[in-house]
């Protein structure tokens, strides 16, 4: 029931506009991290529950295809609120990436047409949010408005991640979208980092420390 939380609160406070809010990107090593948030109201929520968006999941679940099909709809649709929040690789270096992450959440919300009167926040409790919050772990497999966030948050830094490698190539980040696997490696340890990496994580610094004078 992806709806349960969503009609739970509709039930607590009737009328309010409720917004679901992920992120993508937490635990690469390039990039940005992005946070989505989209705002339903009950009624239109429960009819694309139902219909255009129904199947609608944790955006990890969903292959590429299904995920832009999923965000076409959503950012399409009449009456869904929807906005993302970034947080770049050198705030992340700056403020850490648990915070770069809750500051990217909170800029989502900020950026919202309409401001919602609470929010679904998927994970462990966000401080600092612009409106009430229920936090809940695994949200985006339980709540349809936190999956529809993790929808936008991951199709949007996807995005992003691919006008990235146009500046830099040699790292691949269109393929891997920045996170830690082996050819993403293999180029750090080739290369050096690049002014886009997380320069306070330590796979990064160690391919740093490697390539002395490549780091940035």
């Amino acid at each position: 029931m992806m709806l349960r939380y969503e009609r739970e609160r509709w039930e607590a406070e009737a009328g309010v506009l409720l917004a679901g809010v992920d992120e993508a990107g937490r635990g690469c090593l390039a990039g940005p991290v992005v946070a989505g948030a989209v705002a339903l109201p009950p009624g239109l929520a429960e009819a694309l529950y139902g219909g255009e968006l129904a199947g609608l999941t944790d955006s990890k679940q969903l292959t590429a295809a299904r995920r832009g099909h999923y965000f076409a709809r959503l950012t399409a649709t009449p009456g869904v609120v929807w906005s993302t929040g970034c947080c770049s690789a050198r705030e992340i270096d700056t403020l850490n990436i648990l915070a770069a992450t809750h500051l990217a959440m909170r800029r989502a919300l900020e950026g919202l047409a309409q401001r919602p009167g609470h929010a679904l926040v998927d994970g462990l409790p966000v401080k600092g949010l612009p409106c009430p919050s229920t936090a809940i772990v695994q949200g985006d497999a339980k709540s349809f408005l936190i999956a529809a966030a993790s929808v936008v948050a991951k199709v949007t830094r996807d995005r992003l991640m691919c006008e990235l490698d146009a500046r830099f190539p040699e790292y691949g980040f269109a393929v891997h979208k920045g996170y830690g696997v082996n050819a993403h490696m293999a180029a750090l340890f080739r290369h050096g980092s690049c002014p886009e990496h997380r320069h306070t994580f330590r796979p990064v610094q160690d391919a740093d420390q490697r390539l002395p004078g490549f780091g940035c």
